[in-house]
């Protein structure tokens, strides 16, 4: 694949993810991670912290879920692709079961390889988070 069918190859693929994660449908997006993911949460945040499974994401992915009303509603603002990088900006609209708005920014880094995503950094504001969500367990981190 050359390096412009390659960029547009993950971008589409990436694209897709988040329409179908629009339509409430998140199977795509886990179908998508490699088993041995490597998901980094950037900051110095409780939240910050770089997973090394794909289990270890879902298990984060679904200690947040636990505590909203319905899964985040993401924005996607722009998507920038390089080879086997992909960009999303995007923001993010969910409720707590507490009642708090958690309307949050992203900036997600994507790496691709073999049409599965092997590499996430994730940028948000981790400091809402922080205020908003109850914190993962330090036994979850690493």
């Amino acid at each position: 694949m050359t390096d412009v069918t390659a960029t547009e190859h993950n971008r589409t693929l990436i694209a897709g993810i988040f329409a179908e994660l629009a339509n409430n449908n998140p199977g795509p997006f886990v179908d998508a991670f490699a088993d041995d993911v490597r998901f980094t949460i950037a900051g110095s945040s409780v939240w910050s912290r770089t997973l090394t499974s794909k289990q270890a994401l879902l298990d984060l992915l679904g200690m947040v879920r636990q505590q909203l009303v319905e899964r985040i509603r993401l924005n996607v603002l722009r998507i920038l692709a390089d080879g086997e990088y992909v960009v999303v900006q995007a923001d993010g609209r969910a409720t707590t079961k507490k009642g708090k708005p958690y309307n949050n920014v992203y900036c997600f880094v994507y790496r691709i390889a073999g049409d599965k995503i092997t590499e996430v950094t994730e940028y948000q504001d981790t400091e809402l988070a922080t205020g908003t969500l109850d914190a993962p367990a330090p036994a979850a981190r690493g």
